[in-house]
Parts: C-alpha cells; structure tokens; sequence
C-alpha cells in the first residue's frame, strides 16, 4: 500500500496519513524515536527509498526515524492486513507439516484433488491471492485440527 501524504498532528500526538483510499494514525509513541513536546517534528515526508510505503521524519534534536505502512496497518489493525497476517501463518505451519508428513507430494495433492501447481501456490507465503479456506483444507489433508481462538483484547 502506497502513502500519498503524511504530516505531524501535535494535537492529537500523531503521524496522519493518507493512503490511496483512507486515512490512518500513527501516534507519536509508537516511532523510534518519538517525538516529544521538547524534541518537536520539524520535517516529516513520504520516503522514496521506501517505495513510498514508509515515511522519514526528523526531530529538532537531529534524531531520525522511518515508520513502514506494515507498523501503521498493524498499529490500526487493518482487517486485510490481519488477514494476511494470519495467511502467512497458517501457510508456515503448512510448510512444516507437509515437511514433516509421510504422505507423499503426490498424495497431498492427489487428497486436494489439484495440481503441483496449485500446491506450490499454497505452500508460498508471498502468495496472499490464494484463500484462506483452501489452506485450511491442506492442513485437514495433513491430518491438522486448526482451533481458532477469540480472546478480548488486553488492556
């Protein structure tokens, strides 16, 4: 996800960006380093070297400080970055799992009734276009129970 803007909100203590299709806080305690009342933001701007999917900043003090897209969509909890979140580790345990599985390559995708292709797709964890449900029956194929658990938040 690419930043269009950033700028300082003393106010409200945070980075406000703005993204193609939204608008996000960051607030100021989240960076490293923050700034604070006695070492103000004097610049802050989309960051180039990052692909635009960071922001620099620069305190009075001569401190220097990045923020990623990944910290802000984790700090606002973004539900398609959450989701790719948890893609990511299910596909990671499914790695293990296929390693550690006596089942042949050739039966796991026989039992998913797909091709090498398709199982390859699953097993990347770059791949976040494939589904969640068809990594669930990969690891049902592996003999996995996957127990999701909802807890509420810590204070």
């Amino acid at each position: 996800m690419k930043i269009r803007s950033v700028s300082p909100n003393n106010r409200k203590r945070a980075f406000e960006l703005t993204t193609w299709n939204r608008q996000l806080l960051f607030p100021y305690s989240k960076a490293d380093p923050p700034p604070t009342t006695s070492d103000p933001v004097l610049q802050v701007a989309v960051d180039e070297e990052l692909g635009r999917e960071g922001f620099t900043y620069s305190l009075a003090s001569g401190q220097e400080g990045s923020v990623h897209i990944e910290q802000v969509l984790e700090y606002n909890q973004d539900p398609r970055y959450m989701r790719d979140i948890l893609l990511y580790k299910l596909t990671i345990e499914a790695q293990k799992r296929v390693e550690e599985s006596s089942l042949s390559r050739r039966e796991i995708i026989r039992r998913l009734g797909t091709s090498p292709a398709q199982l390859y797709r699953l097993l990347d964890p770059t791949n976040y276009r494939k589904s969640v449900d068809r990594v669930l029956f990969l690891l049902h194929v592996l003999d996995c129970d996957v127990d999701l658990v909802i807890r509420a938040k810590s204070a």
